[in-house]
């Protein structure tokens, strides 16, 4: 016979692989579908506070791997136990509605307690859908193709937060990127967990003393990894660099020769500061586009003439230019599965349409100020005027708040006296 594959997209969804066979002896003939979406460098994790019947109407992609969560029933709904669909928050509620009162009359027959536990609890599940009273629902996707609709956008929403974070080991070997339980090569692709400093061979190809006063700086090391697109064996190469009037950072940055796919990433080379950092710019000339920019992973962007506001974790760590970073979130809003497309209202597309016309003018003719705000101190804006003070550029340093300590892992850290007390008497 003979089978015919076809790549689409799903608008607001993803890609998907079509396949058909068809045999003319038998004529028989059978269809299957197939997800082609690429997993995220990152997985994502949405918290929406619900308090209207607006929130129960928002969009949302939730894909076969994300789980979602109602932390006020104690409810959840595992990952890999639905097939990905595009609904809102009513329609999760209803499906999940659904599934418990599929096998009611069977348990109604056979146990009646646990039928009449889970007669309530589908009544509860039915009164969220008026909110008479607040609740939460949080979206967990490893493979972060999942998205919650933001109805203010390109506005931050206060009601929605958003947090992008590194899978675990175990979530890697859910999605297939990792073989849970395999004993590592000897010579194998490593991940960047494991050790990233290669032994250091000398010209005789004997490891060289570590006390030998060499320079790393100087020098890109390289370690084997997994491609996170394809999963092949791949390499990653990393360099000290010494940003000038900054600190150190790490670039890393990976090639792969199989599938072609490439991705860089900045981590600080330093610790946490004792301060946090907002570094305001005011856009006046389009030289201003060529500022080398530092973004961490802890950093958030704002362009208040805009009204746009990019929250932490988003984007990842970046070395870039002004101009390179502002293409960058041009590319995010136009990547989100509910702002432009062939089914969005024409008052969200035509609202969009002008945010990314006026980001474009920040580019060249209009003036605006561009926001960094990093907890952590490790982000940088260059100062074309250094070592002297730039006009156009303010650097403010400030004590974080409870919360801002909270989210980087600080309140919970101790560095002193963390050893086992010694027992009385000794």
């Amino acid at each position: 016979g003979v089978t015919r594959l076809l790549l689409t997209r799903i608008p607001f969804f993803k890609e998907i692989i079509v396949s058909s066979f068809s045999c003319p002896s038998c004529s028989w003939s059978n269809t299957e579908i197939q997800a082609a979406g690429r997993i995220q460098e990152q997985g994502v994790r949405y918290t929406l506070a619900v308090t209207s019947r607006q929130d129960m109407n928002r969009e949302v992609v939730k894909t076969e791997c994300a789980s979602a969560r109602i932390p006020e029933l104690d409810f959840e709904i595992p990952a890999f136990s639905q097939k990905g669909v595009l609904t809102t928050i009513e329609g999760i509620i209803d499906r999940a509605v659904a599934g418990l009162e599929q096998d009611q009359p069977a348990r109604r027959a056979t146990d009646k307690e646990v039928a009449r536990k889970i007669d309530e609890f589908i009544g509860k599940l039915r009164q969220l859908k008026e909110v008479n009273s607040p609740f939460t629902f949080v979206l967990d996707d490893p493979s972060g193709n999942s998205f919650v609709e933001n109805p203010r956008a390109p506005q931050r929403d206060e009601a929605l937060v958003v947090a992008h974070y590194r899978r675990s080991p175990q979530q890697c070997a859910l999605l297939g990127l990792e073989v849970s339980g395999a004993a590592p090569a000897p010579r194998g692709p490593r991940s960047r967990e494991q050790e990233l400093t290669p032994p250091l061979q000398g010209e005789e190809g004997e490891a060289r003393p570590p006390d030998a006063a060499e320079d790393l700086r100087d020098e890109v090391l390289q370690f084997n990894t997994n491609c996170p697109e394809c999963n092949a064996p791949a390499s990653t190469n990393m360099k000290l660099v010494q940003i000038p009037h900054f600190k150190e950072v790490i670039i890393m940055a990976t090639n792969c020769d199989s599938c072609g796919h490439r991705t860089n990433e900045v981590k600080s080379g330093g610790a946490i500061e004792p301060q946090g950092t907002r570094i305001t710019l005011r856009i006046t000339d389009p030289s201003d586009m060529t500022r080398d920019i530092l973004k961490s992973e802890t950093c958030s962007v704002e362009i208040p003439e805009l009204e746009f506001e990019l929250g932490m974790g988003a984007l990842g760590g970046k070395f870039t230019t002004l101009e390179g970073l502002l293409k960058d979130i041009r590319e995010l809003v136009e990547k989100n599965p509910f702002t432009l497309g062939d089914s969005s209202t024409p008052s969200r597309t035509g609202k969009l349409q002008e945010f990314i016309g006026r980001l474009q003018d920040v580019k060249g003719k209009a003036q605006a100020h561009f926001i960094m705000d990093d907890p952590a101190g490790n982000s940088y804006l260059q100062n074309v005027y250094a070592p002297e003070e730039d006009p156009e550029l303010h650097v403010q340093r400030y004590e974080r708040s409870f919360e801002q300590n909270e989210e980087l892992g600080l309140n919970d850290m101790k560095t002193e006296g963390y050893g086992p007390e010694p027992a009385p008497g000794r």
